[in-house]
């Protein structure tokens, strides 16, 4: 992923096989596939949630935007920031259409 541009109209899905567990209202993830554990944090815990089924980045921005006092350049820029390190892991999946059996 690269800028707001970029992505605005790609859906984001989560990739299968990972563990999760809440913690103190926060995500906790382990990947099978490489062994890492990952804290998500509470907001990041509920990006994880929204993007359990396949969502334009477009509409993961307005939702937090609505659930968040939070202006639309700071979200976006937050928000492209974790995605882009979760892609880094290969916890999502990215793109023009995403399967929704990712």
């Amino acid at each position: 992923m690269k800028t707001w541009e970029d992505v605005k109209d790609q859906t984001v899905v989560q990739t299968k096989g990972n563990l999760i567990s809440n913690m103190d209202g926060g995500i906790v993830m382990m990947s099978v596939q490489s062994g890492k554990y990952y804290n998500l944090g509470r907001v990041g815990g509920r990006i994880w949630s929204l993007i359990e089924n396949p969502v334009s980045v477009r509409q993961l921005i307005s939702t937090l935007m609505e659930e968040y006092e939070i202006g639309e350049v700071e979200c976006r820029e937050q928000v492209l920031k974790f995605l882009n390190n979760l892609q880094e892991e290969q916890l999502i999946h990215v793109g023009d259409e995403v399967a929704v059996n990712s």
